[in-house]
């Protein structure tokens, strides 16, 4: 069933998910609050370390045992996060699936490309053998597979690196899913499959009327791609809003940094600008932001209160308490150099 383009198909609520001992728990996501419509493509960017994986994987409910989630992950009238094993399984895969960020270690390197297309097949659709192979050709040739039918009794290590992850693709699109969950689908590839890869994700968006949640760290990617950016922290949200306001008038100083990082028209030999520091432990997050350690105009209350996520213009919002600080900052360097 397709759902109409602009409706809600998925709603995150205060998505709160921790690992380790009650008493002390590692918070990887605190407080996530984001929603993706119908054909939208949202990109959720930051660094390795920002929680942007295990809110992929905290929408399925993939981290349990281990991972406790909390919080409202509302599809289809229903929180998932309240969901058993049992109800999950049901949802995973049929409406809601996921490409993994490495294919060679998603595949089966024992069963045939085909053999791992006709299994999701057969669990999540009616069709019988003949059915499911025919299906399978269909869903190689979507995904642009070439001499797709002679293709289905091959191994994944017969395929190239950009080949595998279209095979991940048909898998995932097998069902026909109303949402896709992309975790940095193209972070192995060379940049003339990665284009072709992006290309393709937006055109099954944009088609099938699918949602896509893309997890990148490329602000590149995101230009290129997407239509919403929510830019993660620290396990938090720093800023949310259209693609053309986050990246043509970004106001988180993180935000800003990202941006700063990728090289525009820089002479040879100059050294290229990049984040100072690193991400901060889940086991020494501050009370405040999460970015103060980092921030070149943190002040005395960025460590202890934490920012809200406020409105700063239509659609557009950032958990930032020195925004005008921030702005000012990053021009002054920009107009320097």
């Amino acid at each position: 069933m397709t759902v109409p383009r602009q409706h809600t198909v998925l709603e995150l609520r205060h998505l709160r998910t921790e690992f380790g001992s009650r008493e002390r728990p590692l918070i990887a996501v605190d407080d996530v609050s984001f929603s993706v419509k119908a054909g939208e493509i949202l990109g959720l960017v930051g660094e390795s370390g920002s929680g942007k994986s295990i809110t992929l994987r905290s929408i399925l409910g993939i981290v349990r045992p281990r991972g406790r989630v909390g919080g409202e992950i509302l599809w289809k009238g229903r929180d998932l996060a309240a969901l058993d094993e049992a109800a999950l399984r049901k949802v995973r895969g049929r409406e809601i699936a996921m490409i993994f960020q490495e294919p060679m270690s998603s595949l089966n390197p024992l069963l045939t490309v085909g053999l791992q297309i006709s299994e999701n097949l057969a669990t999540h659709t009616d069709l019988d053998a003949r059915a499911r192979k025919t299906k399978a050709v269909e869903l190689l040739e979507m995904v642009g597979i070439p001499a797709a039918r002679n293709r289905l009794c091959d191994y994944p290590h017969e395929f190239s690196g950009g080949m595998r992850q279209r095979v991940m693709i048909a898998i995932a699109l097998a069902s026909n899913p109303q949402l896709l969950l992309a975790d940095e689908p193209t972070t192995a590839l060379d940049v003339t499959i990665q284009d072709q890869i992006l290309r393709l994700i937006q055109s099954l968006s944009r088609d099938l009327g699918m949602a896509v949640i893309l997890v990148t760290h490329d602000m590149g990617v995101v230009a290129q791609t997407c239509d919403r950016v929510a830019v993660m922290y620290g396990g938090r949200l720093c800023e949310l809003g259209t693609t053309t306001q986050v990246i043509g008038d970004a106001r988180h100083p993180y935000a800003l940094g990202l941006l700063r990082s990728i090289p525009r028209d820089v002479a040879p030999r100059t050294p290229l600008y990049s984040i100072p520091g690193a991400p901060p432990s889940l086991s020494a997050l501050p009370p405040g932001c999460a970015f103060t350690a980092r921030c070149p105009v943190a002040g005395l209350e960025c460590g202890d209160v934490r920012p809200p996520l406020a409105a700063v213009g239509q659609h557009h919002q950032v958990a930032c308490h020195r925004r005008a600080e921030a702005l000012a900052h990053f021009r002054q360097h920009e107009a320097a150099s």
